[in-house]
């Protein structure tokens, strides 16, 4: 693939700094080598708690034949039922685990009280669609079955995650709504991977000098992620390709301007309240991909914290409790 070279100024200028250094990440990602290197890392976190929370690991079985599916659980201490969220991490459904995610889940149990459910789906270079997005749709119709043993308040949920996370957000509430199995209150897919043609501008152009996931790794995931899709790409692979939005829930999301995602979450937004369905969405200008997790200090990544966390609260506080 030939991509073009993106110039570090093109950025914001507070992220500017760490361009070079996070330019590591993208390479990393677009090498089955460097996949593998990564996810290495990343499982050194596996079992990680968060201070001051309950903290809880259970095995839960899988609906379609696979292993049974790890998942963390977190909520406040205490014994009062509360609403809950399916959390699912990002990693470009190459890698990663729900660890990687503590600081984003303690936020949101810190603005507003709630159980999270984080599984750690299949992924990597051997599991593509559609075993990671089975262990997370098997993982939301265990929290409806088990919603009272879970101490839920409800089995109304929230769908939220990063990146691919993000992806299979919105893939999972697209299932979730078509077949009507699963009341969702609304959903976060936050800068999702959500479309396999990569045919987007901003999926064209991202290319060489982008930190963190460019069009380079993209491409891997990608191939990786459809490796066993032989024919028809389904839309809970690729949910771009869904035709119908008029039944999904409320959603939050936001991009950088200087990532692959922006075009097709622009569509997507687009997409959304074109069937009237409410959206908080943001765009930052000159960011990258994750620039408000990797770069926190920057005034930037702390808008976007601002912009999600509030909307989070102002759509938990109209949606799931009311």
């Amino acid at each position: 693939m030939i991509v073009p070279k993106v110039d570090k100024n093109e950025f914001d200028k507070e992220l500017q700094p760490k361009v070079r250094s996070l330019r590591v990440l993208s390479f990393l990602a677009s090498k089955p080598w460097g996949v593998i290197l990564l996810q290495r890392l990343f499982r050194l976190m596996r079992g990680k708690d968060i201070p001051g929370l309950i903290n809880k690991e259970r095995f839960i079985p899988s609906q379609n034949g696979g292993p049974a599916i790890r998942v963390r659980i977190f909520r406040p201490k205490g014994e009062t039922p509360l609403p809950a969220m399916l959390y699912l991490h990002g990693g470009g459904y190459l890698m990663g685990v729900p660890e990687l995610s503590l600081r984003i889940i303690k936020q949101y149990i810190k603005a507003r009280p709630c159980v999270i459910v984080a599984p750690d789906y299949r992924k990597g270079l051997q599991e593509g669609y559609p075993n990671g997005f089975n262990d997370c749709y098997d993982t939301l119709l265990w929290m409806k079955e088990h919603y009272r043993d879970l101490n839920i308040s409800s089995p109304k949920f929230v769908v939220a995650g990063h990146s691919a996370g993000g992806g299979l957000t919105a893939a999972v509430s697209q299932k979730a709504c078509d077949r009507g199995e699963v009341d969702i209150a609304f959903q976060m897919p936050i800068y999702p991977m959500i479309d396999h043609r990569q045919n987007t501008v901003s999926a064209k152009e991202m290319g060489k000098g982008v930190p963190v996931w460019n069009a380079k790794s993209n491409a891997l995931g990608w191939s990786t992620y459809l490796q066993s899709c032989k024919k028809e790409i389904p839309v809970y692979a690729s949910v771009a390709l869904a035709q119908r939005h008029d039944h999904l829930p409320p959603t939050i999301t936001f991009v950088g301007e200087m990532e692959p995602f922006k075009d097709e979450t622009l569509q997507y937004v687009s997409a959304l309240k074109k069937a009237n369905i409410a959206v908080e969405f943001a765009l930052f200008p000159g960011a990258f991909h994750a620039f408000e997790q990797l770069v926190k200090t920057a005034q930037i990544a702390q808008q976007a914290n601002d912009f999600h966390l509030n909307a989070w609260k102002k759509y938990y506080d109209s949606y799931l409790t009311q």
